[in-house]
């Protein structure tokens, strides 16, 4: 066989026995609740925090 030839016989249907218990549920820890909190900070409060955060960052 020569470079990037390959045997017809792997090209055919093969059976694979694949154990699906042994997978990933990616579901089995889904939320559809809610979040709420409370705060006594007002908006420009929060936005002010933000700007120092992004500023604390690019330093």
């Amino acid at each position: 066989m020569g470079f990037g030839s390959y045997d017809e016989s792997e090209q055919k249907d093969n059976d694979v026995d694949a154990d699906d218990s042994e997978g990933v549920a990616v579901h089995e820890n889904d939320h559809d609740g809610s979040v709420s909190f409370e705060t006594e900070a007002t908006t420009s409060d929060l936005v002010d925090k933000l700007g120092d955060m992004k500023d604390e960052d690019e330093e």
